[in-house]
Protein backbone atom coordinates (compact mmCIF):
# COMPACT_ATOMS: atom_id res chain seq x y z
CA UNK A 1 0.00 0.00 0.00
CA UNK A 2 1.37 3.41 -0.95
CA UNK A 3 1.76 6.24 1.55
CA UNK A 4 -1.09 8.12 -0.10
CA UNK A 5 -3.35 5.09 0.25
CA UNK A 6 -2.36 4.69 3.91
CA UNK A 7 -3.25 8.29 4.63
CA UNK A 8 -6.57 8.14 2.80
CA UNK A 9 -7.65 4.84 4.34
CA UNK A 10 -6.54 5.34 7.93
CA UNK A 11 -7.57 8.90 8.69
CA UNK A 12 -11.27 8.74 9.37
CA UNK A 13 -11.93 12.20 10.73
CA UNK A 14 -9.81 15.27 11.08
CA UNK A 15 -12.45 17.96 11.49
CA UNK A 16 -11.83 21.40 12.89
CA UNK A 17 -12.31 20.61 16.56
CA UNK A 18 -10.26 22.13 19.34
CA UNK A 19 -6.89 20.38 19.61
CA UNK A 20 -5.64 22.28 22.62
CA UNK A 21 -4.22 20.46 25.64
CA UNK A 22 -4.08 22.97 28.48
CA UNK A 23 -2.06 20.75 30.83
CA UNK A 24 0.83 20.47 28.36
CA UNK A 25 3.24 21.85 30.98
CA UNK A 26 3.04 18.54 32.90
CA UNK A 27 5.05 16.99 30.04
CA UNK A 28 6.42 20.06 28.22
CA UNK A 29 7.39 18.47 24.91
CA UNK A 30 6.37 18.99 21.28
CA UNK A 31 3.66 19.69 20.12
CA UNK A 32 3.01 21.40 23.46
CA UNK A 33 -0.54 22.75 23.75
CA UNK A 34 -1.81 21.74 20.30
CA UNK A 35 -2.20 18.01 19.73
CA UNK A 36 -3.83 16.71 16.60
CA UNK A 37 -5.52 13.30 16.85
CA UNK A 38 -6.23 10.83 14.08
CA UNK A 39 -8.36 7.73 14.43
CA UNK A 40 -7.69 4.55 12.49
CA UNK A 41 -9.97 1.54 12.28
CA UNK A 42 -7.67 -1.47 12.66
CA UNK A 43 -10.40 -4.11 12.62
CA UNK A 44 -13.92 -3.21 11.44
CA UNK A 45 -16.24 -2.41 14.35
CA UNK A 46 -13.75 -3.92 16.79
CA UNK A 47 -10.43 -2.07 17.24
CA UNK A 48 -9.38 1.54 16.67
CA UNK A 49 -6.15 3.41 17.32
CA UNK A 50 -5.88 7.10 18.21
CA UNK A 51 -2.55 8.73 17.45
CA UNK A 52 -0.97 11.98 18.55
CA UNK A 53 2.62 13.24 18.35
CA UNK A 54 5.27 13.75 20.99
CA UNK A 55 8.97 14.56 20.98
CA UNK A 56 11.87 16.88 21.72
CA UNK A 57 13.81 19.00 19.23
CA UNK A 58 11.49 17.75 16.47
CA UNK A 59 12.44 14.13 17.17
CA UNK A 60 8.75 13.23 17.14
CA UNK A 61 7.08 9.83 17.00
CA UNK A 62 3.46 8.74 17.38
CA UNK A 63 2.01 8.01 20.79
CA UNK A 64 -0.94 5.66 20.47
CA UNK A 65 -4.11 4.80 22.37
CA UNK A 66 -6.09 1.69 21.44
CA UNK A 67 -9.85 1.28 21.85
CA UNK A 68 -11.44 -2.17 21.75
CA UNK A 69 -15.15 -2.93 21.47
CA UNK A 70 -16.37 -5.25 24.18
CA UNK A 71 -18.72 -8.09 23.39
CA UNK A 72 -22.27 -6.94 23.75
CA UNK A 73 -21.77 -3.23 24.37
CA UNK A 74 -19.08 -0.87 25.57
CA UNK A 75 -15.43 0.04 24.99
CA UNK A 76 -12.08 -0.62 26.66
CA UNK A 77 -9.35 2.05 26.33
CA UNK A 78 -5.68 1.00 26.54
CA UNK A 79 -3.07 3.72 27.30
CA UNK A 80 -5.01 7.01 26.91
CA UNK A 81 -3.61 9.97 25.01
CA UNK A 82 -4.28 13.67 25.65
CA UNK A 83 -8.07 14.14 25.92
CA UNK A 84 -8.40 17.16 23.64
CA UNK A 85 -11.84 18.11 22.40
CA UNK A 86 -11.01 16.58 19.03
CA UNK A 87 -9.87 13.32 20.63
CA UNK A 88 -12.90 13.00 22.90
CA UNK A 89 -15.27 13.76 20.03
CA UNK A 90 -13.68 10.96 18.02
CA UNK A 91 -14.12 8.59 20.97
CA UNK A 92 -17.71 9.71 21.47
CA UNK A 93 -18.48 8.88 17.84
CA UNK A 94 -17.64 5.29 18.76
CA UNK A 95 -19.58 5.55 22.02
CA UNK A 96 -22.69 6.55 20.08
CA UNK A 97 -22.47 3.34 18.04
CA UNK A 98 -20.86 0.80 20.36
CA UNK A 99 -21.69 1.91 23.91
CA UNK A 100 -19.96 3.70 26.78
CA UNK A 101 -16.31 3.64 27.69
CA UNK A 102 -16.38 1.06 30.49
CA UNK A 103 -12.70 0.46 31.24
CA UNK A 104 -9.58 2.64 31.02
CA UNK A 105 -6.23 0.86 31.30
CA UNK A 106 -2.91 2.37 32.39
CA UNK A 107 -0.40 -0.36 31.46
CA UNK A 108 2.83 1.20 32.81
CA UNK A 109 4.34 2.79 35.91
CA UNK A 110 7.35 4.58 34.44
CA UNK A 111 5.90 6.07 31.25
CA UNK A 112 5.02 9.59 32.31
CA UNK A 113 3.91 10.36 28.76
CA UNK A 114 1.22 7.70 29.22
CA UNK A 115 0.02 8.07 32.79
CA UNK A 116 -0.22 11.86 32.81
CA UNK A 117 -3.28 11.58 30.54
CA UNK A 118 -5.21 8.95 32.50
CA UNK A 119 -6.79 11.19 35.14
CA UNK A 120 -7.95 13.90 32.71
CA UNK A 121 -9.17 11.26 30.26
CA UNK A 122 -11.11 9.45 33.00
CA UNK A 123 -12.89 12.66 33.95
CA UNK A 124 -14.35 12.80 30.44
CA UNK A 125 -15.98 9.40 31.04
CA UNK A 126 -17.17 9.49 34.66
CA UNK A 127 -18.80 6.05 34.53
CA UNK A 128 -15.64 4.23 33.40
CA UNK A 129 -13.56 2.10 35.75
CA UNK A 130 -9.82 2.86 35.76
CA UNK A 131 -7.45 -0.11 36.02
CA UNK A 132 -3.76 0.61 36.51
CA UNK A 133 -0.48 -1.29 36.69
CA UNK A 134 0.70 -2.01 40.26
CA UNK A 135 3.30 0.11 42.11
CA UNK A 136 2.51 3.51 40.64
CA UNK A 137 4.73 6.39 41.76
CA UNK A 138 4.93 10.15 41.46
CA UNK A 139 7.83 12.63 41.45
CA UNK A 140 9.31 14.33 43.43
CA UNK A 141 7.11 13.02 46.26
CA UNK A 142 5.25 9.74 46.18
CA UNK A 143 1.66 10.92 46.57
CA UNK A 144 -1.63 9.04 46.95
CA UNK A 145 -3.20 8.09 43.61
CA UNK A 146 -6.10 10.48 44.09
CA UNK A 147 -3.66 13.37 44.56
CA UNK A 148 -2.13 12.81 41.14
CA UNK A 149 -5.43 12.72 39.27
CA UNK A 150 -6.71 9.16 39.48
CA UNK A 151 -10.40 9.11 40.53
CA UNK A 152 -10.36 7.50 43.97
CA UNK A 153 -13.82 5.96 43.80
CA UNK A 154 -13.23 4.02 40.56
CA UNK A 155 -9.50 3.34 40.31
CA UNK A 156 -8.36 -0.26 40.76
CA UNK A 157 -4.99 -2.01 40.74
CA UNK A 158 -4.67 -4.75 38.14
CA UNK A 159 -4.43 -8.08 40.01
CA UNK A 160 -2.03 -10.78 38.85
CA UNK A 161 -4.93 -12.92 37.61
CA UNK A 162 -6.94 -11.30 34.80
CA UNK A 163 -9.92 -13.51 35.69
CA UNK A 164 -10.44 -11.32 38.76
CA UNK A 165 -11.34 -8.31 36.59
CA UNK A 166 -14.73 -7.54 35.02
CA UNK A 167 -13.16 -7.79 31.54
CA UNK A 168 -11.39 -11.07 32.20
CA UNK A 169 -13.79 -13.05 30.04
CA UNK A 170 -12.50 -11.18 26.95
CA UNK A 171 -8.90 -10.28 27.81
CA UNK A 172 -5.83 -11.96 29.15
CA UNK A 173 -3.00 -9.84 30.44
CA UNK A 174 0.51 -10.38 31.76
CA UNK A 175 2.33 -7.98 34.07
CA UNK A 176 6.05 -7.47 33.58
CA UNK A 177 7.44 -6.12 36.81
CA UNK A 178 7.76 -4.44 38.93
CA UNK A 179 11.44 -4.50 37.85
CA UNK A 180 13.85 -2.89 40.28
CA UNK A 181 16.28 -0.86 38.19
CA UNK A 182 17.86 1.11 41.02
CA UNK A 183 17.50 0.53 44.74
CA UNK A 184 18.64 4.10 45.45
CA UNK A 185 16.08 5.67 43.14
CA UNK A 186 13.37 3.27 44.21
CA UNK A 187 13.75 4.53 47.76
CA UNK A 188 13.13 8.03 46.42
CA UNK A 189 9.56 7.99 45.13
CA UNK A 190 9.88 4.74 43.19
CA UNK A 191 11.71 6.11 40.18
CA UNK A 192 13.87 3.01 39.99
CA UNK A 193 11.00 0.78 38.91
CA UNK A 194 9.70 -0.40 35.55
CA UNK A 195 6.55 -2.30 34.68
CA UNK A 196 4.43 -2.99 31.63
CA UNK A 197 1.15 -4.83 31.16
CA UNK A 198 0.52 -6.59 27.85
CA UNK A 199 -3.14 -7.23 26.97
CA UNK A 200 -4.52 -9.92 24.68
CA UNK A 201 -7.92 -9.41 23.10
CA UNK A 202 -8.82 -13.03 22.49
CA UNK A 203 -11.61 -12.58 19.97
CA UNK A 204 -9.52 -10.52 17.55
CA UNK A 205 -6.20 -12.26 18.37
CA UNK A 206 -4.61 -8.86 19.02
CA UNK A 207 -1.78 -8.17 21.47
CA UNK A 208 -1.53 -4.67 22.99
CA UNK A 209 1.85 -3.56 24.36
CA UNK A 210 3.22 -0.25 25.55
CA UNK A 211 6.97 0.35 25.15
CA UNK A 212 8.79 -2.99 25.09
CA UNK A 213 8.30 -3.94 21.43
CA UNK A 214 8.52 -1.71 18.36
CA UNK A 215 8.61 -2.02 14.59
CA UNK A 216 9.82 0.76 12.31
CA UNK A 217 7.66 1.79 9.35
CA UNK A 218 9.62 2.55 6.21
CA UNK A 219 7.67 5.76 5.57
CA UNK A 220 6.47 8.56 7.86
CA UNK A 221 3.27 7.75 9.76
CA UNK A 222 0.14 9.55 8.52
CA UNK A 223 0.00 11.92 11.49
CA UNK A 224 3.46 13.25 10.61
CA UNK A 225 2.44 13.61 6.98
CA UNK A 226 -0.19 16.04 8.26
CA UNK A 227 2.37 17.97 10.32
CA UNK A 228 5.55 17.54 8.26
CA UNK A 229 7.74 20.34 9.63
CA UNK A 230 9.73 18.01 11.96
CA UNK A 231 10.46 15.75 8.97
CA UNK A 232 11.69 18.65 6.87
CA UNK A 233 13.73 20.11 9.73
CA UNK A 234 15.76 16.91 10.06
CA UNK A 235 16.03 16.30 6.32
CA UNK A 236 18.64 19.05 6.01
CA UNK A 237 22.39 18.52 6.10
CA UNK A 238 23.24 22.08 7.15
CA UNK A 239 21.48 24.97 8.86
CA UNK A 240 22.05 27.03 5.73
CA UNK A 241 19.78 24.74 3.70
CA UNK A 242 16.18 25.95 3.29
CA UNK A 243 13.20 23.92 4.48
CA UNK A 244 11.89 22.28 1.30
CA UNK A 245 8.78 20.10 1.32
CA UNK A 246 9.24 17.15 -1.02
CA UNK A 247 8.37 13.44 -0.63
CA UNK A 248 12.08 12.61 -0.61
CA UNK A 249 12.77 15.09 2.20
CA UNK A 250 9.85 13.78 4.25
CA UNK A 251 11.20 10.24 3.94
CA UNK A 252 14.75 11.34 4.71
CA UNK A 253 13.62 13.27 7.77
CA UNK A 254 11.58 10.33 9.08
CA UNK A 255 14.46 7.90 8.84
CA UNK A 256 16.76 10.27 10.71
CA UNK A 257 14.12 10.88 13.38
CA UNK A 258 13.91 7.11 13.96
CA UNK A 259 17.67 6.89 14.51
CA UNK A 260 17.58 9.83 16.93
CA UNK A 261 14.66 8.39 18.88
CA UNK A 262 16.17 4.92 19.20
CA UNK A 263 19.85 5.63 19.78
CA UNK A 264 19.98 9.28 20.95
CA UNK A 265 23.27 9.65 19.05
CA UNK A 266 23.66 7.03 16.31
CA UNK A 267 27.16 6.24 15.16
CA UNK A 268 26.50 7.88 11.78
CA UNK A 269 25.83 11.23 13.46
CA UNK A 270 28.48 13.68 14.62
CA UNK A 271 27.52 16.75 16.60
CA UNK A 272 29.12 19.98 15.51
CA UNK A 273 30.91 22.19 18.02
CA UNK A 274 28.77 25.01 19.33
CA UNK A 275 30.99 27.77 17.93
CA UNK A 276 30.45 26.39 14.45
CA UNK A 277 26.77 25.77 15.14
CA UNK A 278 26.17 29.37 16.16
CA UNK A 279 28.14 30.54 13.13
CA UNK A 280 25.98 28.44 10.82
CA UNK A 281 22.83 29.78 12.48
CA UNK A 282 23.70 33.29 11.35
CA UNK A 283 23.45 32.18 7.71
CA UNK A 284 20.30 30.08 8.17
CA UNK A 285 17.43 31.23 5.91
CA UNK A 286 14.98 30.76 8.79
CA UNK A 287 16.00 32.01 12.22
CA UNK A 288 12.54 32.01 13.76
CA UNK A 289 11.67 30.25 17.01
CA UNK A 290 10.02 27.51 14.93
CA UNK A 291 13.42 26.57 13.48
CA UNK A 292 15.19 26.94 16.85
CA UNK A 293 16.66 30.27 15.70
CA UNK A 294 18.66 28.54 12.99
CA UNK A 295 20.48 26.12 15.31
CA UNK A 296 21.22 22.75 13.69
CA UNK A 297 24.22 21.04 15.35
CA UNK A 298 24.25 17.80 13.35
CA UNK A 299 26.53 16.23 10.76
CA UNK A 300 25.28 13.03 9.14
CA UNK A 301 27.77 10.65 7.59
CA UNK A 302 27.11 9.44 4.03
CA UNK A 303 26.18 5.90 5.14
CA UNK A 304 23.48 6.93 7.63
CA UNK A 305 20.66 5.37 5.58
CA UNK A 306 22.28 1.95 5.86
CA UNK A 307 21.99 2.22 9.65
CA UNK A 308 18.26 2.83 9.30
CA UNK A 309 17.91 -0.11 6.92
CA UNK A 310 19.83 -2.41 9.26
CA UNK A 311 17.82 -1.28 12.28
CA UNK A 312 14.46 -1.62 10.58
CA UNK A 313 15.36 -4.96 8.98
CA UNK A 314 12.17 -5.16 6.90
CA UNK A 315 9.93 -4.13 9.77
CA UNK A 316 10.92 -6.89 12.19
CA UNK A 317 9.97 -6.69 15.86
CA UNK A 318 12.69 -5.63 18.28
CA UNK A 319 13.07 -4.36 21.81
CA UNK A 320 13.83 -0.64 22.00
CA UNK A 321 17.58 -0.06 22.54
CA UNK A 322 17.16 1.83 25.81
CA UNK A 323 15.21 -1.10 27.25
CA UNK A 324 17.83 -3.55 26.03
CA UNK A 325 20.76 -1.68 27.60
CA UNK A 326 19.31 -0.02 30.73
CA UNK A 327 16.12 -1.81 31.81
CA UNK A 328 15.29 -5.37 30.83
CA UNK A 329 18.84 -6.69 31.19
CA UNK A 330 18.50 -5.94 34.93
CA UNK A 331 15.90 -8.68 35.21
CA UNK A 332 16.42 -11.18 32.36
CA UNK A 333 14.74 -14.12 34.10
CA UNK A 334 11.68 -12.11 35.04
CA UNK A 335 11.43 -10.67 31.54
CA UNK A 336 11.77 -14.01 29.76
CA UNK A 337 9.16 -15.53 32.10
CA UNK A 338 6.78 -12.73 31.06
CA UNK A 339 7.58 -13.32 27.39
CA UNK A 340 7.09 -17.06 27.70
CA UNK A 341 3.66 -16.50 29.19
CA UNK A 342 2.66 -14.22 26.33
CA UNK A 343 3.82 -16.60 23.59
CA UNK A 344 1.34 -19.17 24.89
CA UNK A 345 -1.43 -16.88 23.65
CA UNK A 346 -2.94 -17.01 20.19
CA UNK A 347 -2.34 -13.69 18.38
CA UNK A 348 -1.45 -12.59 14.87
CA UNK A 349 -1.16 -8.81 15.26
CA UNK A 350 0.52 -6.51 17.77
CA UNK A 351 -0.33 -2.88 18.51
CA UNK A 352 2.48 -1.06 20.34
CA UNK A 353 2.07 2.48 21.66
CA UNK A 354 4.86 3.85 19.45
CA UNK A 355 6.16 3.65 15.86
CA UNK A 356 4.33 1.23 13.53
CA UNK A 357 0.96 -0.39 14.19
CA UNK A 358 -0.65 -2.76 13.69
CA UNK A 359 2.25 -5.13 13.16
CA UNK A 360 1.47 -8.53 11.68
CA UNK A 361 3.43 -10.89 13.91
CA UNK A 362 3.38 -14.35 15.42
CA UNK A 363 4.18 -15.36 19.00
CA UNK A 364 7.44 -16.81 17.65
CA UNK A 365 8.45 -13.40 16.26
CA UNK A 366 7.61 -11.80 19.60
CA UNK A 367 9.74 -14.38 21.42
CA UNK A 368 12.68 -13.88 19.07
CA UNK A 369 12.82 -10.16 19.86
CA UNK A 370 13.88 -10.96 23.44
CA UNK A 371 16.60 -13.47 22.61
CA UNK A 372 19.25 -10.86 23.45
CA UNK A 373 18.62 -11.83 27.09
CA UNK A 374 19.63 -15.47 26.59
CA UNK A 375 22.96 -17.23 26.42
CA UNK A 376 23.55 -19.44 23.42
CA UNK A 377 20.94 -17.66 21.31
CA UNK A 378 21.61 -15.99 17.99
CA UNK A 379 19.50 -12.85 18.20
CA UNK A 380 19.06 -10.46 15.34
CA UNK A 381 21.28 -7.72 16.71
CA UNK A 382 20.82 -4.01 16.35
CA UNK A 383 23.89 -2.32 14.82
CA UNK A 384 26.56 -2.67 17.52
CA UNK A 385 28.23 0.68 16.90
CA UNK A 386 24.92 2.48 17.35
CA UNK A 387 24.39 0.89 20.77
CA UNK A 388 27.70 2.25 22.05
CA UNK A 389 26.38 5.52 23.49
CA UNK A 390 23.66 3.74 25.46
CA UNK A 391 26.19 1.19 26.70
CA UNK A 392 28.47 4.02 27.78
CA UNK A 393 25.57 5.67 29.64
CA UNK A 394 24.89 2.30 31.27
CA UNK A 395 28.46 2.01 32.55
CA UNK A 396 28.45 5.57 33.88
CA UNK A 397 25.13 5.16 35.71
CA UNK A 398 26.30 1.90 37.28
CA UNK A 399 29.57 3.54 38.35
CA UNK A 400 27.61 6.38 39.93
CA UNK A 401 25.38 3.77 41.63
CA UNK A 402 22.29 5.33 40.10
CA UNK A 403 21.22 2.01 38.57
CA UNK A 404 22.01 -1.58 39.42
CA UNK A 405 24.37 -3.56 37.19
CA UNK A 406 22.98 -5.75 34.46
CA UNK A 407 22.55 -9.41 35.35
CA UNK A 408 24.00 -12.30 33.41
CA UNK A 409 22.00 -13.68 30.52
CA UNK A 410 19.95 -16.74 31.34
Amino acid sequence: MTLEERVSTTIEAMGSKDRSWRFWFTVPIYPYSQRRTIRTEVLPNTIWTFEQLQGIFYVVVPIRMTVVKLSGSGLLVYAPVAPTEECIDLVNELVAIHGDVKFIILPTVSGLEHKVFVGPFARKFPQAQVWIAPDQWSFPVNLPLSWIGFPSDRTHILPADSRQTPFGDEFDYAILGTLLISSNLANFSGRGQFAEVAFLHRRSRTLLVTDTIVSLPSAPPPILELEPYPLLFHARDRASEPIVDTPANRLKGWQRICLFALYFQPSVLATRNWLQTFGDAITAPDRSHQSYFGLYPFDWQPNWQQTFTDTRDRGRLFVAPILQTLILNRAPQQTIAWVDRIVQWDFDRIIPCHFDAPVVATPQAFRAAFSFLECGSTPTQLPATDMQLLQQIDRQLVWLRLIVAAKDKI
